[in-house]
């Protein structure tokens, strides 16, 4: 279904885009550091089972180097069953925070590997507990700050944060597919609590071409902020993501036209897929929305598909 630039759809994980964002409006600000320790701004909550809040950084958390375990591993959506049954439960940040501290940590801290790179693994949970901590340092929850300071600011219209059941209409349905060749499910409506700070962004293609060009044009970040959100790290997302390079709440992919390659996020929810790309001189950029998922392996040529299309256009094809 082809639904335009301004049509609604739940963009998932560029929501850490906007959160770490602010985070870094925050460092400029003086008000929090990136060296800064969880424990510092969250006494006490990460803690048992090997994980230690005095050991992790803010730096970790944004750039997925805290070896925090991915709460979202635990959530019961991987069958239509689990998916119907369970697809209106709530939860507090602090319940996903708590998923995750009963598992051991994948590894310390920014722990390196042999060839010094540190060792990296995608973690919504990190994105949690940002969220908690702007709120701790602000006085506000995270999505009121992210509005304050990014969407009003930018004229983002059409762009908001959804815990709640519904899209903002004018929307696609969103279709999951939970077996390889089996039936498409509607996942438009559900509870986005399981998503929290880490991925309940939702936009239009519009709003969401002119964040990401403002964001890369250097309009919501000092230049020094900007340049640690573009310092990046390898990433273990070969396959969905080759090549991509991972900063802090920003991703760098490749270009076959350009050694500047181009810069974005992603974002993936039951139901909806998001990929968008601006150069690093903002003069292309590009937003799209698939509002469909497939089961497993078949899924990847649908992102290729569309990284692809994200590719062409940042190349001029």
């Amino acid at each position: 279904m082809r639904t335009g630039g301004g049509s609604h759809f739940r963009a998932g994980s560029n929501t850490k885009t906007y959160v770490a964002t602010v985070i870094l409006q925050l460092v400029a600000e003086g008000r929090i550091g990136l060296g800064d320790s969880v424990d510092k701004w969250l006494p006490g909550l990460v803690q048992g089972n090997g994980n230690d809040g005095k050991k992790i950084t803010v730096r970790h958390l944004l750039q997925h180097t805290s070896g925090l375990y991915n709460y979202t591993e635990d959530l019961p959506f991987g069958t239509e069953a689990d998916f119907q049954a369970h697809r209106f439960d709530h939860h507090t940040p602090a319940e996903l925070v708590g998923m995750a501290l009963k598992h051991r940590p994948s590894f310390e801290p920014g722990e390196t590997k042999p060839d010094g790179d540190p060792k990296w693994e995608y973690c919504n949970t990190g994105y949690v507990l940002l969220g908690m901590i702007i709120k701790r340092v602000t006085g506000h929850e995270w999505d009121r700050e992210v509005m304050r300071r990014i969407v009003r600011p930018l004229g983002l219209t059409h762009t908001g944060f959804a815990p709640g059941y519904d899209v903002p209409r004018p929307h696609a349905q969103g279709y999951q597919q939970f077996t390889v060749g089996g039936p498409f499910v509607d996942a438009t409506r559900m509870d986005y609590s399981w998503a929290s700070s880490a991925g309940t962004l939702t936009t239009t293609a519009a709003d969401h071409n002119r964040f990401f060009k403002a964001l890369i044009g250097g309009r919501l970040l000092r230049p020094a902020q900007l340049a640690e959100m573009q310092r990046t790290v390898p990433t273990d997302m070969d396959g969905y993501f080759t090549g991509a390079r991972y900063g802090l709440g920003l991703i760098w992919l490749p270009l076959p036209c350009s050694k500047a390659g181009y810069w974005g996020h992603g974002g993936d929810t039951p139901g909806f897929m998001t990929r968008e790309g601006v150069t690093p001189d903002t003069r292309r950029s590009v937003a799209i929305s698939v509002p469909s998922q497939l089961a497993g392996d078949p899924g990847l040529p649908l992102d290729l598909a569309a990284r692809t299309a994200v590719r062409n256009v940042l190349c001029g094809r």
